[in-house]
């Protein structure tokens, strides 16, 4: 493997085989220098295979670690940070291969991980993304925030996971140890043909981070695209390495990206309703976090709101584009209650309590 540029790539697209590996990575050379290891080691050596280390803009000497530190491995520098969905944006249509793998640079990976997800993605061409199991790198036995096993929302759009319900986390004792079909993947590790990737139009630039891969799984699941949990591949993500979970930065960025994400993807039917309903409880978390001394948190659902709402027809133009590809769409993953309402009106914190098996 060489390391190349993104000068070098300009005009050229990499050639990765069948599997490229993407590592995004941004003044992290502090986790490069810990997990890049495992993750050299874990890429089998085959031409099916090559592990791309992207460079978004870091000014912690990154490129001259990897040059020093890893020649072999293949890396893209991007000059200028513009966000983790842009890094992806300027990076993979770079890449020449059959399915992306796309890694965060805070998860640390386990011998296998990859064999069993693609051994999915090949076998059903259904099938556009997998997700590994994803476990917490710091509380070994339990599933980690971002992800967990496998994603789903509610009849609202509220995300949660198998494994991780608002602020409950479970220790895996596998019972989550299925093949599944979910509503979304974690952007901390997921698998993804590249072909539906770059005709689904890849991930929303304008969110910047956080829910975008929920948005692409929305938009591949209204093209009849399945979207699979995969509990034989296993990482572990630190969670909240590179924004603080429970930060003004990620409440505000959820908040007006699921807005977002409601707008471009709900059936006109459904939005004219759940979107009203929605900011009127988002006006309830609002007040709760006041109420909870969280005034930060609480000004960022108003910054949220008025980002919204500013860009509004920018949204709906998004959607009459997103409307034009939307042919068989898939709801398996979504719960038909309120996710909200059974946590904490009925107390069922887990996802097992909820006695629902997607897709029956």
């Amino acid at each position: 493997m060489t390391t190349a540029s993104i000068a070098q790539t300009d005009a050229a697209t990499i050639d990765c085989g069948k599997v490229a590996v993407v590592l995004l990575s941004y003044n992290s050379k502090h986790l490069l220098e810990q997990l890049l290891p495992g993750i050299v080691a874990s890429v089998p050596e085959s031409e099916d295979y090559r592990l791309v280390v992207v460079d978004n803009g870091s000014t912690d000497g990154t490129p001259e670690f990897l040059q020093n530190q890893f020649p072999d491995v293949t890396s893209i520098r991007i000059e200028v940070n513009r966000g983790f969905t842009n890094g992806y944006a300027e990076s993979l249509p770079r890449l020449k291969a059959d399915y992306y793998v796309l890694l965060s640079s805070d998860v640390e990976v386990s011998p296998g991980w990859l064999e069993p997800s693609i051994a999915i993605l090949e076998a059903d061409p259904k099938v556009a993304i997998v997700q590994p199991k994803i476990r917490s790198y710091h509380q070994r036995e339990e599933f980690e925030y971002a992800g967990a096993a496998g994603g789903f929302i509610d009849t609202l759009g509220y995300p949660f996971c198998r494994g991780r319900m608002f602020y409950t986390m479970e220790a895996d004792e596998g019972q989550y140890d299925d093949t599944l079909e979910v509503f979304w993947a974690s952007g901390a590790c997921f698998f993804i043909r590249a072909d539906a990737y770059h005709q689904s139009g890849g991930l929303d630039d304008d969110f910047f981070a956080h829910q975008e891969e929920i948005d692409l799984c929305w938009r591949l699941k209204n093209q009849g695209y399945k979207v699979m949990a995969c509990s034989q591949s296993e990482v572990f993500h630190m969670g909240g390495a590179i924004i603080t979970y429970g930060s003004p930065a990620k409440t505000y960025r959820n908040y007006r990206n699921n807005l977002i994400m409601l707008v471009k993807n709900l059936p006109a039917g459904e939005l004219v309703w759940k979107l009203p309903l929605r900011l009127g409880l988002d006006a309830l978390a609002f007040w709760k976090m006041v109420a909870d001394g969280q005034g930060k948190a609480a000004l960022s659902i108003i910054s949220a709101h008025w980002s919204f709402f500013w860009h509004l027809p920018r949204w709906f133009r998004k959607r009459k584009e997103i409307r034009k590809s939307v042919q068989n769409p898939n709801s398996t993953g979504i719960y038909p209650r309120s996710v909200v309402w059974d946590y904490f009106a009925k107390r069922k914190q887990t996802f097992s309590s909820l006695n629902w098996r997607p897709g029956k």
